[in-house]
């Protein structure tokens, strides 16, 4: 199953940029914004270029690749291609063509391409920024985003900790998925050949351990912590403080500009 090897799903990849050094707040604000955009626009298709040239500006600020990110849409190919083939089959308007009894329209050809880029758009964003941002960074600054909630007893502290320990063990669950996968190949199992409904039945032997690891893994951790006495986020020290610097309010402020540009750019100039 190579498939496995490529699944990146938002794993951080540590190196030295001016992205990775930005506080984690700014970034996940930027984020927020730039999904928010891509959201609000819908009337052309032009907002979409700037947000390309937005993503390979982050892409060359992060010293990422672009090939490196694009391999973040692996994993929901098969959910943007059908939601594509939805918008595209089953919206009415003015026929383009018709093949045999499946008609294209030219409002369906406009919307799949229009809900295709927006769902492409918001993986990436949401990608760059969890691969920008450790772990640990990521916790620190949805807890600290959410802790004015804590007067409507919004449990920021506790949020952020499932964040993190979901992101943690993404690529552990990942490398047992794999273990067992080879050892059912080795078994002489057949996972890749023969039709859909039999495939997921071949899954079945790799789908009951990897439940029986996570439930196993997931308990271990629970009387780790319990052992340690871990007790909330009141009165905890931080190993790195999170700390705003001017850097990181330029860099919020020119999304949050580019955000708008795009949204104008769509509403009311095009």
């Amino acid at each position: 199953m190579s498939f496995l090897e490529h699944l990146s799903l938002g794993q951080y990849v540590p190196t030295q940029s001016f992205v990775h050094s930005l506080d984690p707040r700014a970034k996940i604000l930027s984020a927020i914004a730039l999904i928010t955009s891509v959201f609000l626009a819908s009337t052309s298709l032009w907002p979409y270029f700037l947000w390309f040239i937005v993503l390979i500006v982050i892409s060359a600020l992060s010293k990422l690749s672009l090939k490196t990110i694009m391999v973040s849409i692996k994993p929901v190919l098969i959910l943007i291609i059908f939601t594509v083939l939805i918008n595209l089959l089953f919206t009415s308007g003015e026929e383009l063509f018709r093949v045999f009894f499946i008609s294209v329209t030219k409002e369906g050809l406009a919307a799949s391409i229009k809900m295709g880029l927006r769902l492409l758009f918001l993986i990436l964003f949401a990608n760059i920024t969890m691969m920008t941002t450790s772990p640990i960074e990521l916790s620190d600054g949805i807890e600290s985003l959410l802790s004015p909630f804590k007067r409507f007893h919004v449990p920021a502290h506790e949020f952020a900790m499932m964040m993190t320990i979901a992101l943690r063990f993404i690529p552990t669950l990942l490398d047992e998925t794999d273990r067992i996968i080879k050892a059912q190949l080795a078994r002489g199992a057949d996972l890749d050949s023969g039709s859909l409904i039999k495939r997921f039945k071949a899954f079945i032997p790799v789908l009951v351990p990897l439940f029986v690891i996570v439930f196993q893994r997931a308990d271990e951790l629970a009387i780790a912590m319990e052992a340690r006495c871990y007790r909330g986020g009141i009165g905890r020290s931080r190993m790195k403080p999170l700390c705003w610097t001017l850097s990181d309010g330029l860099y919020l402020l020119t999304v949050l500009l580019t955000c708008s540009s795009g949204v104008v750019l769509d509403k009311w100039v095009l």
